[in-house]
């Protein structure tokens, strides 16, 4: 390699850039009032001073290849740190959370996900195809369908989706279209999720000063009697590292090894465009998978006495977690683009606004039946999600529980992995809806059947406690 070339520091150099937003953004929380009373995360202002900074001196400076690529490595890194936090909090053991909860949650969790994607989708095909006998004809009436893929799954999945809309059904703009959605998701969890976080603090819901407050961390967090010390031949954190990687490596041997079987075509095109896709789409819950079956083969052989100390220490990966998804939060809010919402400003701002709103007060509702032990830390963290991605989830969920010590945390991946089963039918209806009228109004109504059937399965399920 030609080290005199500054193509090698490429990496370093982007991930500088964001640890120096990260320290300014730091410096302007404390040192600004109205940014320390507002709630707002750290990360969360690092990501907007990059998002200015991208579409104004970057983009004066650099040309526009360039920037294409810079845009592909922080969505990279996105991609990347949300698997590797999620593993990091998948190899807790024992006694991670105050809160014990049975274990149908996980049941409960990826439910109450789908029933809030239909509950988008019902809302964005509506919308659209009233606009379009109104106001709008010209408009591509299935459009609303992006909705639950911008909001409840990220932009890949409203740009995979919209791509096609626009290359196979003619919707012209359809990959912006998504795009914009997904952007817009991003602000309703960073500025809706914080407005709503300061009225709890007004209502004394939540502990505005918990991040003032010293946290005393005992020696046993750190290294307790049946671990590996500290500082040996290795570094305990050096062996925390290596089993979050070990644990990602894995993931992707699994990922890699199903999208080469899809591209086989043992299930034809279905299981190139679908199942493919949502495979590579969801690696951050098939690392979480993986970092439970891990953390099982480890108890397994403590007890056959193979492995006579525990590796994980769960003061270190909550800490390797809680840096992972710093970083993740500021490169994924740089990375929206601004020109995406500069198409079909009417539909957009129509759709994302009723949406914000439904995706708010349907969380907020189903929550507190469903996780009545933690209903603030699961709204914040499902909000965020299903409005924008799991690192968005996170940061809200921080906010309010800022050491994973509810089961929220896992309830976001693990419910995801759940949703995965439930949701396949919505996944077909996003490529039906498009194809004519008529499917396009039997997909509203299996969208209506199939929300009212999970939602009233969730209240059965999940009756309201009688207060004393």
């Amino acid at each position: 390699m030609d080290f005199s070339q500054f193509v090698v520091w490429e990496g370093i150099v982007l991930f500088g850039v964001l640890a120096v937003l990260l320290l300014f953004a730091n410096v302007l929380r404390r040192k600004i009032p109205f940014l320390r009373r507002s709630l707002l995360p750290t990360a969360v202002i690092a990501g907007f001073l990059g998002l200015l900074l991208k579409e104004t001196v970057y983009a004066w400076l650099v040309d526009e290849a360039r920037y294409t690529i810079t845009l592909d490595q922080l969505r990279v890194i996105t991609y990347h740190t949300i698997a590797l936090g999620f593993i990091a909090l998948g190899l807790k053991v024992k006694a991670v959370m105050d809160i014990k909860v049975p274990k149908s949650r996980s049941f409960f969790s990826g439910m109450l996900i789908v029933s809030l994607y239909l509950i988008q989708g019902f809302v964005g095909l509506s919308l659209t195809i009233l606009l379009g006998y109104t106001i709008m004809p010209d408009l591509f009436r299935a459009a609303g369908m992006l909705l639950p893929m911008g909001f409840g799954q990220g932009p890949g999945q409203a740009q995979n989706i919209g791509n096609v809309y626009e290359v196979t059904y003619g919707f012209a703009g359809g990959t912006t279209f998504g795009l914009a959605i997904a952007s817009a998701g991003f602000l309703w969890a960073s500025i809706a999720g914080v407005i709503y976080l300061n009225v709890l603090k007004r209502k004394g819901l939540i502990d505005a000063t918990a991040e003032h407050k010293s946290v005393l961390v005992s020696s046993q967090e750190i290294e307790s009697p049946d671990e590996i010390p500290v500082s040996e031949a290795i570094d305990k954190f050096s062996i925390q590292v290596s089993l979050v990687l070990m644990v990602y490596l894995a993931t992707f041997g699994f990922i890699y090894g199903v999208a080469a079987w899809m591209d086989t075509g043992v299930l034809g095109d279905f299981g190139i465009q679908t199942i493919k896709p949502l495979v590579v789409g969801f690696n951050f819950i098939f690392g979480m998978l993986l970092a439970l079956l891990f953390k099982q083969i480890f108890l397994w052989l403590r007890k056959k006495r193979i492995m006579t100390r525990q590796y994980p220490n769960n003061y270190m990966l909550n800490r390797i977690a809680g840096m992972i998804f710093d970083f993740m939060i500021v490169a994924a809010i740089t990375a929206i683009r601004v020109e995406d919402l500069s198409m079909l400003w009417i539909p957009f701002f129509i759709l994302v606004f009723a949406a914000g709103f439904a995706t708010l007060f349907a969380t907020r509702y189903l929550t507190s039946r469903i996780y009545p032990e933690y209903p603030i830390p699961a709204m914040m963290g499902m909000f965020g999600m299903l409005t924008g991605t799991a690192s968005t989830g996170i940061v809200l969920l921080r906010e309010v529980d800022p050491n994973f010590k509810t089961p929220a945390a896992n309830d976001l991946v693990i419910g995801s992995s759940t949703a995965i089963l439930f949701g396949f039918p919505i996944l077909l209806l996003v490529g039906i809806a498009p194809q004519s009228t008529t499917l396009m109004f039997v997909t509203l109504g299996l969208i209506t059947l199939l929300g009212a059937l999970f939602i009233g399965l969730l209240l059965w399920l999940n009756p309201r406690t009688p207060k004393a």
